[in-house]
């Protein structure tokens, strides 16, 4: 049985296209400025390693980007894959702070117990304990889920 839907975060569609517009002018201006205004093998190397490394990372970014975050009763889960994020019994505390390691637009959760690392561009990573959301999604939204997150939470 499948669980219900409590909330969707989804990433805002301006913030995405710029953020994959940025990583796309990037690599096109390191691949260019590698065959124009380069001089010496090594330098022209380095350039278009770096261009294509950005164009590979635009491309990450729009595909990762098309999915979304899902809360349900039981965690927080990828749109679409399935692939969860985070068990809501494993969540010790979530940050919203100013001062918070956590993406931009975001929120930090903070498990009990260490989990696999993990990184979906532009939407969620995970390191140990820690877990970062947002990024390219709006803040009103990633703050009312992390809002109902904490609102979930049993009170130590």
């Amino acid at each position: 049985m499948t669980q219900p839907v409590l909330m969707i975060l989804r990433p805002s569609p301006p913030r995405r296209y710029l953020a994959y517009g940025c990583l796309l002018f990037l690599g096109v201006l390191l691949v260019y400025l590698a065959f124009v205004g380069a001089s010496g093998l090594g330098h022209r190397t380095l350039l278009v390693a770096f261009g294509v490394g950005a164009l590979v990372t635009a491309e990450a970014l729009r595909r990762a980007t098309s999915k979304a975050i899902v809360l349900t009763n039981e965690c927080l889960e990828e749109e679409g894959t399935g692939r969860v994020i985070a068990q809501l019994d494993e969540i010790e505390r979530v940050d919203r702070g100013l001062f918070a390691f956590k993406p931009s637009n975001g929120f930090s959760i903070r498990l009990t117990k260490p989990r696999s690392r993990a990184w979906v561009l532009g939407l969620w990573w995970r390191s140990g304990r820690h877990v970062g959301i947002g990024g390219v999604t709006p803040k009103p939204a990633a703050t009312a889920m992390a809002e109902m997150i904490a609102a979930r939470l049993p009170k130590r």
